[in-house]
């Protein structure tokens, strides 16, 4: 082979292979696409919940004391009064004893005030009379006999003095008849001695009677915090119950999720511990407070009657609430939207290929989940919408059918509120 041949056959191949890079260089990319298509979409949230009554107390002690005796175990079930812990009383009995001692001594005073105090009163009166009138007499004969010089003054000055003696007496006496009568100053106050009496045994009954602590409904004990032996104060829960009433759940949900939720959805509810065994609920409330540290809100759900055997007070539970459904839509995933240009997200671009090159096209967008999206106007269906990069708009694109997603059809896509609850939370 001449030199001159080898020369022009590497011309050749450097001008074959410049112009294969300029091709290469200039060829439309492929981008991923995914066809619009019809097909159920339903929304959903899943959380977790637990199951408790309507009703729970914590039934503790009002006094200070050591315990004599705990009458439950946990699980039990307790009927309106039956008692659960007793106290020791031994002072407290003491107490008692002596206001009851001090109420009887008051009622006799009174009953003695109104049987021999009246009648030594009475008397007292009756010889006070007495010795009045012959005072009085005396001084009478005292006047005459000075009269006719047969006395002195002197004799008369001490009948005067003694009239007025008897009747200071008989005025000390009226006056004690009337404390003892009804309703006199010394009966008055004996009244209120008694009051006193009654009211300290009344209190140190009452007192005894918060030495037994007793059930303030039908109840299950679900947790029991004493011993017997233990000293326990004021403010302590001694025994946790749940009162007899229907079982619910209580979830926390993060707020976000708040627009989603109505009452009255229904909901699919699980176990981990029995997979197998599925049930609904029903939003039965949504608090109207939003926990401002958690950032989530209370949802309560109605179990189902029967209620299933396996269910426990505190169990957790899978919930998961349907929020939304259209039985037939025009489909795509949430990543073909580009950009959302509404409040609300109600409208978005979605990026077509048509023609080779890329399309901005404005959509009208419907129920949304994580994965999926509704579109309402601005697509047909079997159209193919560019999904993950892609040249702006204008700019040659060729689609690449073999690396397009799943289409989004079936159930569509949950959305997990708990793990989003627990996001929130670190904010």
């Amino acid at each position: 082979m001449s030199r001159r041949l080898v020369v022009f056959l590497a011309v050749l191949a450097a001008v074959a292979l410049a112009a294969f890079a300029a091709w290469w260089m200039t060829r439309a990319p492929a981008v991923p696409a995914v066809q619009a298509r019809m097909a159920p979409l339903v929304r959903t949230l899943q959380f977790s919940a637990r199951v408790a009554t309507a009703s729970r107390v914590d039934v503790g002690s009002t006094l200070t004391g050591r315990v004599l005796q705990v009458a439950v175990a946990e699980g039990a079930q307790v009927k309106a009064g039956d008692v659960l812990v007793r106290l020791e009383s031994a002072e407290l009995r003491a107490a008692l004893a002596q206001t009851q001692a001090s109420e009887r001594q008051a009622a006799a005073r009174i009953a003695g005030l109104r049987t021999t105090g009246r009648s030594t009163a009475q008397a007292s009166v009756s010889q006070a009379d007495s010795v009045l009138v012959a005072a009085q007499a005396d001084l009478k004969r005292t006047l005459d006999l000075v009269a006719q010089g047969f006395v002195s003054q002197a004799r008369l000055d001490e009948a005067r003095r003694a009239v007025a003696v008897a009747q200071a007496q008989r005025d000390a006496a009226r006056a004690q008849s009337a404390a003892v009568a009804e309703p006199g100053t010394e009966v008055a106050q004996a009244q209120a001695q008694l009051a006193l009496a009654t009211a300290a045994r009344t209190a140190a009954q009452a007192r005894l009677s918060e030495a037994v602590l007793t059930a303030p409904a039908d109840a299950r004990v679900l947790t029991r915090l004493v011993e017997p032996g233990q000293i326990v104060q004021p403010g302590r829960a001694l025994l946790s119950l749940a009162l007899a009433g229907p079982l619910q759940l209580v979830a926390q949900v993060d707020e976000r999720y708040l627009g989603q939720l109505q009452p009255g959805q229904m909901a699919g509810v699980l176990a981990d511990a029995y997979p197998t065994q599925r049930f609904t609920a029903r939003v039965l409330s949504i608090a109207p407070l939003v926990n401002a540290q958690r950032g989530a809100i209370e949802v309560k759900f109605a179990l189902p009657q029967p209620l299933p055997s396996f269910l426990r007070e505190d169990m957790t539970l899978s919930v998961e609430v349907e929020t939304a459904r259209r039985d037939q839509a025009l489909v795509l995933p949430s990543s073909a939207l580009r950009s959302e240009e509404s409040t609300g997200g109600a409208s978005g671009v979605v990026w077509l290929g048509n023609d080779g090159r890329v399309e901005a096209r404005k959509v009208r967008v419907g129920l949304r989940t994580l994965d999926a999206v509704e579109i309402i106007d601005g697509l047909k269906t079997g159209e193919l919408v560019l999904v993950g990069p892609a040249p702006q708009p204008g700019r040659r694109v060729r689609i690449d059918s073999r690396a397009a997603p799943a289409a989004v059809a079936g159930k569509g896509t949950k959305e997990d509120a708990a793990g989003a609850m627990s996001n929130a939370m670190g904010r």
